[in-house]
Order: structure tokens, then sequence, then C-alpha cells
């Protein structure tokens, strides 16, 4: 093989693997290529992502307030509730007291 023979081989071979990584490269490209339609859905799922951030941030903040009016009215619940019983008791000893000055009186009588 000469000299120019070996130089065209060289050339032919270069171009075939020029060739070869420009289709590889294509290929590439090709299968990994994000489309418009992937980045309109992608920003769908973003927005979607993002409105359901925000309810359940919304929701947190209602189940805190209204545990917080819940516990209050258990509170005034049970406040009310140790003042009637107080109450009760106190009309029980006076209830108490009336039959014994009853008693008392029916048998002074």
């Amino acid at each position: 093989m000469n000299r120019t023979e070996f130089i065209i081989a060289t050339a032919i071979i270069l171009f075939v693997a020029f060739c070869l990584g420009w289709f590889a490269s294509w290929l590439v490209n090709r299968f990994t290529r994000v489309t418009k339609a992937e980045i309109g859905e992608l920003d769908k799922m973003a927005q979607a992502l993002h409105e359901a951030e925000e309810t359940r941030d919304q929701a947190i903040t209602y189940l805190q307030q209204r545990e917080a009016e819940i516990t209050n009215q258990l509170s005034q619940t049970e406040a009310e509730l140790r003042a009637a019983m107080d109450g009760l008791r106190e009309a029980r000893r006076e209830a108490e007291e009336m039959r014994t000055y009853i008693e008392r009186k029916n048998m002074a009588g």
C-alpha cells in the first residue's frame, strides 16, 4: 500500500467514524430531548403540587383553629360543670339542713 492509498483509507475511516459519532449523538439527543408537551406536563404537575401544598397548609391552619375553639369550649364546659356540681352540692346541703330543721320543729311541736 503506497502513501496515497494509505491517506485515502485513513480519510475514509475517519469519515466513517465521524458519521457514526454524529449518528450516535443524534440518537442520544433524540431519546433524551424533552418535548414541549413534556415541559407543559411538568409545569402542570408543578402547579398542581403547589396548589396541593397550599390546600394542605390551609387545612392545617383550619384544623389548628378548630382545635383551639374546641379546647376553649371544653374548658368552658368543664368550668360550667364544676359550677353546676358546686351548686348541686350546696343545694343538697341546704335541703339536708331544711330537713333537719323541719324534723326538729315537728318533734318540738
